[in-house]
């Protein structure tokens, strides 16, 4: 089972892991992305996102669409 947040960000399996960046920066709201002090914890958040990623492209999932 992957992460609920990854689900919301609805890349493709295809999906780059830049792309999966860039999708889960956009998804944070921007004052979150604005406090330093949450630094740790979106670190955190967008290797969660690069994890489910690469777990969903290792079992051959079919893209979201």
């Amino acid at each position: 089972m992957t992460d609920p947040a990854y689900h919301r960000l609805g890349l493709p399996v295809t999906a780059s892991p830049y792309a999966v960046l860039r999708a889960a920066v956009r998804a944070l709201h921007p004052d979150t992305r604005a406090v330093r002090g949450f630094r740790t914890s979106r670190k955190r958040f967008y290797q969660q996102m690069l994890c489910a990623h690469a777990a969903r492209q290792a079992a051959g999932d079919q893209p979201n669409g």
